[in-house]
């Protein structure tokens, strides 16, 4: 759909975070007029609006005529379950999502791509067989579950529910149902995991069985721009590796690519005594996510960084660079 030499209008709601980040840098520097909105002001080599991410305001401006919508907001997760915390953290997801379709189905020139950040947690806890689009299964019935994960699910259902009820007709929609994005940002996930290599503490975590899923930050960038050109994509679409692998084999080859022979386990009662004191929640450790990209690959998307090995070594030599 869109010619990459052309300079296109991108606005990525909610972009100040390590994602959004990856993503306004990116397109930033190919040229395109990105802007961001934040709920709070900072300074940016591209444009930063400000809003509340739940009422119209001047802000709304930037979507007429614009080219692609990305939305990322959505309180942290990486915090204690608490009613409040839970309260912010399905709010600025759902009220969020809600006023940018209001935004667009005001607008003169709508965008042509709606695409709404979602999450591979909505997928059961699996150990026996990979999740796709097709034939992947929710969660949220599983006997047994945390309510701390069936919260999770909850907030996602609730999500994209919020996205595909927004009457949007000229806009092309997808719901990115995104794995853990792996950059070498020391404020990111791959950041907290070497974290923990690096102060001997990267060993299997519980049973170590629980699956991760997982996406290189240069196939996250190639996988928006696939779906930006490729017109019939919409829907939800997992954005992950086609290669999940258990926590302990994970963990096992980061170690390696770091250079460090033995990392300390975790019980599953450790982790959550120190999840408590971390005020976070062992959900992201725990549960298994089986997730891959089905719909990619079937349109014919290519990985760079299909397997861990290589996608973990690019990471520990990029993190190792100069600053």
């Amino acid at each position: 759909m869109f010619n990459n030499q052309n300079s296109l209008r991108i606005v990525i709601p909610g972009g100040r975070g390590q994602v959004g980040e990856v993503l306004a840098a990116h397109f930033h520097a190919k040229g395109h007029a990105v802007t961001v909105l934040s709920r709070s002001r900072y300074s940016a080599p591209w444009r930063v609006l400000p809003w509340d991410g739940k009422t119209l305001g001047p802000w709304a401006e930037a979507l007429d005529g614009g080219d692609v919508v990305i939305n990322l907001a959505g309180r942290s997760v990486n915090c204690r379950y608490t009613p409040k915390n839970q309260r912010e953290i399905k709010e600025s997801r759902v009220l969020s999502t809600t006023v940018i379709g209001q935004a667009i189905s005001q607008t003169r020139r709508p965008p042509a791509i709606w695409m709404n950040a979602s999450t591979a947690t909505i997928y059961r806890h699996a150990l026996d067989r990979p999740m796709d689009e097709a034939t992947g299964e929710l969660g949220g019935n599983e006997p047994g579950a945390p309510a701390a994960w069936n919260f999770s699910i909850d907030v996602a259902k609730s999500w994209e529910e919020a996205f595909f009820a927004a009457s949007t007709p000229h806009t092309r929609k997808i719901a990115l149902r995104s794995a853990m994005t792996m950059s070498p940002s020391p404020d990111g996930i791959f950041g907290a995991l070497l974290r923990l290599v690096r102060m001997g503490l990267g060993g299997t975590a519980g049973t170590g069985r629980q699956f991760i899923s997982w996406i290189h930050e240069a196939d996250f960038l190639r996988a928006i721009e696939f779906l930006m050109a490729n017109g019939q994509i919409e829907g939800c679409v997992n954005l992950c590796s086609p290669n999940p692998l258990p926590n302990r084999e994970f963990m096992r080859i980061l170690r390696s690519a770091w250079g460090t022979r033995t990392g300390l386990p975790s019980a599953e009662w450790m982790l959550t005594a120190g999840a408590f004191f971390m005020r976070t929640e062992t959900e992201l450790i725990l549960k298994s996510r089986r997730v891959v990209p089905g719909r990619l690959l079937k349109e014919g998307f290519t990985f760079s960084f299909p397997e861990w090995p290589a996608a973990a070594a690019d990471l520990v030599r990029r993190r190792r660079l100069p600053s």
